[in-house]
């Protein structure tokens, strides 16, 4: 199975090494995580952002291109309504989507299992 993280899911990751071991045990790692999530993840500074860039040299790093930030919108549109979802977030389940239905590990779920209903593929949402 592949694993996406959102920002959420690295910070908690981060700091959950027994978590990150169970997935490793299971063959689930590395984590895949699209390169705008480091945005929301760090601060910038290296030393209050040592653990997570510590779990970021061990996941794929995926670049954003044009196709998928498009995809993003869509979906992100799609799951519109009083409160819409982050474009960051919209990514990382397009992300999930186009990896065939790659489960996406969150702090927060809400508006990710929201923009999920609407993937073409079943994106599960879990707990970091």
């Amino acid at each position: 199975m592949t694993v996406v993280l959102d920002s959420g899911g690295v910070t908690m990751l981060a700091s959950n090494r027994a978590r990150l071991e169970e997935l490793r045990g299971r063959g689930e790692w590395p984590a895949v995580v699209p390169s705008v999530v480091i945005t929301e993840a760090i601060t910038g500074d290296h030393r209050r952002d040592f653990r997570e860039n510590r779990l970021l040299r061990t996941c794929d790093i995926h670049p954003i291109e044009e196709h998928l930030a498009r995809q993003g919108a869509l979906l992100r549109t799609a799951a519109g309504g009083e409160r819409i979802p982050s474009a960051v977030d919209a990514i990382v389940v397009c992300l999930a989507d186009q990896l065939g239905g790659a489960t996406v590990l969150t702090s927060d779920s809400r508006d990710l299992r929201a923009l999920a209903r609407h993937t073409t593929n079943p994106v599960p949402i879990a707990s970091a």
